[in-house]
């Protein structure tokens, strides 16, 4: 028996030793990524500030879910602080202290926006520009304009610290925690998105419901340990099934056909609430459409 149990430790020492070389292995890869710099060909983007360019960019700004991540004022905060996922900060966007510098300028907006990295080259952290990088070009500039002009907020704000399940969802790109790595770095911004309520408006909007719902809209398995499965939004899932009418009172109240209250942070319904109606309708016709 004392033999048993010795070889039993052993082995289990043995198990362990591997288990931590192996993750020590692990972070030190995704460290590396992380401090990785990447250089990419300035952009420079023309707009005028306009208050219907800048009432478009505030729209964005609230239907692209900036406000969701960087709060209402777009002072950052941080959006989680735990020692599985680690600190996830989302930066201060504003002039203020603790913001951005006082020379950041639209071809560093450009980069953050459309390539995924900060005004050095390095990447960003959990920061969508693999989606943002397919805003039409009319769409940007309205943002960028926005965002450029917002009052200046005081806030001080931790770095990104990153625990074990982040690192090691990352390592195996379970987690969307480096943008510029999804980013097809070629391809060209168009210069205006059809606006005509449809599949064709709706297709573009659903460029944000891919984050969470995947590439194909047809959901899967939860994005992080203890998150809820991602559910399929397409015409062969359950929303598939929900009226035009119910889609959108789903969208703009979180309150489900069946009589469900869906929690903000696992479908954000109070982001999808400041969508116009006819995109919404544009939304739920080029869902309705994918087989």
């Amino acid at each position: 028996m004392k033999k048993f149990f010795k070889w039993t430790s052993i082995i289990l020492g043995a198990v362990a030793l591997l288990l931590l070389v192996g993750y020590a292995v692990v972070a030190m890869r995704v460290k590396a990524r992380i401090g990785k710099n990447y250089s990419f060909a300035k952009e420079e983007i023309r707009f005028s500030r306009d208050s219907s360019t800048l009432a478009r960019g505030r729209h964005l700004v609230a239907i692209k879910g900036c406000q969701d991540c960087h709060g209402s004022d777009l002072g950052g905060k941080v959006m989680n602080d735990d020692g599985a996922l680690g600190r996830l900060v989302a930066s201060n966007l504003t002039k203020g202290n603790g913001g951005l510098p006082q020379d950041y300028n639209t071809a560093d907006w450009l980069a953050a926006l459309r390539h995924g990295i900060n005004h050095n080259g390095t990447p960003l952290i959990f920061m969508p520009s693999h989606e943002t990088t397919l805003l039409s070009q009319q769409d940007m500039s309205a943002l960028i304009a926005y965002c450029e002009q917002v009052p200046k907020i005081d806030r001080m704000l931790p770095t990104n610290e990153l625990g074990p399940v982040a690192i090691i969802m990352t390592h195996f790109d379970k987690m969307p925690l480096l943008s510029v790595e999804k980013i097809d770095h070629s391809k060209p911004m168009i210069a205006k998105a059809d606006t005509v309520t449809g599949a064709a408006q709706g297709k573009y909007l659903a460029v944000s419901c891919t984050g969470c719902h995947r590439s194909d809209l047809k959901g899967g398995e939860p994005l992080a340990p203890g998150f809820p499965p991602v559910p399929d939004i397409t015409s062969s899932g359950h929303v598939g099934k929900w009226s035009e009418k119910d889609f959108l009172t789903t969208l703009t109240t979180g309150k489900t056909p069946e009589g469900h209250t869906l929690k903000n942070e696992d479908m954000p319904w109070k982001m999808t609430a400041q969508y116009t109606k006819p995109e919404l309708q544009s939304l739920y016709r080029y869902l309705s459409s994918i087989r």
